[in-house]
């Protein structure tokens, strides 16, 4: 099931999913909007809210996987978390949202002993940035610190506008020692996404939680390039639903990760792929059929502890190149 399918990624994710072949149900609270792509996809579609715990429960009858789509997810991901536990319907979304990842920590215990996995991040970021990270650490012995940034180009969805601005942190986090610290604010370093050194501003990002947990490595920093028109300011109801196909052809993303050793070695490696909206949408359908198919681990699960370092580079035209 795609809760939140007819949203702009949603959709992308269901089309994706439906080429694929696998078994879909499409969800939501729109349902005229439902009817539609549910027709031009052939498949099922269920229309229910998250205030009825009662309403939830019913409308899982016969879901394995529950793919979350609806953002802003401060609002609807521990709803959905705790539906799958309850019914036995594994969760994964692709929220890029902090809080929601830190809940999957502390549900991690429940959800194991329900037999149920959460996959939060199943496309986007942390998907790219976790198998690049996952990539780095496995060329460098005795692994002490893990620097990750991404360079976001082109515009961003409404839904996207949305949901970062309910998610924004006050703090900028870092992980030190194994444990999330507070750091100044605007701090900027340069890194370079293989066409030579440019700013990065520091930025809280789950990553922070799921490269720690699928690496151990005590040290972790986050940051972002952004080229493009930027994060939208004024009225977010006036946006486009999102970049259009030929705004995605032409706005790819890239990402760049660095280790250090206990030695003081640094190695680095770079990935590119398509723009963020492909990449997430089409990792997440991919995703979904991976779990349907039976790649599963109950409890707290990131892509690249699910599904190798190697995940990534199966997404549409992404390479990780070692420099």
């Amino acid at each position: 099931m795609i809760y939140g399918a007819t949203g702009y990624t949603g959709r992308m994710a269901a089309q994706r999913a439906s080429a694929a072949g696998t078994p879909l149900i499409l969800a939501g609270r729109n349902e005229a909007a439902l009817v539609s792509l549910a027709a031009s996809l052939d498949v099922e579609y269920r229309v229910f809210p998250l205030d009825d715990v009662a309403v939830i429960d019913r409308s899982l009858h016969g879901v394995d996987a529950l793919l979350n789509c609806a953002g802003p997810f401060i609002r609807t991901a521990e709803v959905l978390m705790r539906a799958g536990i309850r019914n036995g319907v594994h969760y994964l979304d692709v929220a890029a949202e902090l809080d929601g990842y830190r809940l999957a920590e502390v549900l991690d215990v429940e959800a194991r002993a329900a037999g149920v996995m959460l996959l939060p991040g199943s496309g986007g970021s942390v998907a790219m940035l976790g198998c690049l990270a996952g990539h780095t650490v496995a060329r460098t012995n005795n692994p002490l610190s893990i620097r990750v940034a991404i360079h976001v180009s082109g515009g961003l969805s409404r839904g996207s506008a949305v949901s970062a601005m309910a998610s924004v942190t006050a703090e900028t986090l870092a992980r030190a020692d194994g444990t999330l610290v507070a750091r100044t604010a605007g701090t900027s370093r340069k890194l370079d996404f293989g066409r030579g050194a440019v700013d990065c501003f520091q930025v809280t990002l789950p990553d922070l939680i799921t490269i720690w947990r699928a690496t151990n490595v005590p040290d972790i920093e986050a940051f972002v390039h952004l080229t493009g028109s930027g994060f939208p300011q004024g009225d977010f109801s006036a946006l486009p639903d999102g970049p259009s196909e030929q705004e995605r052809s032409v706005n790819r993303y890239q990402a760049v990760a660095e280790v250090t050793s206990f030695d003081g070695d640094v190695v680095r490696s770079v990935l590119d792929t398509v723009n963020g909206y492909t990449f997430t949408a089409t990792a997440a359908a991919e995703a979904g059929r991976r779990v349907l198919a039976g790649e599963v681990r109950p409890g707290f699960q990131t892509p690249a502890m699910l599904f190798g370092n190697g995940f990534a580079e199966t997404i549409a035209d992404t390479t990780i190149v070692d420099v």
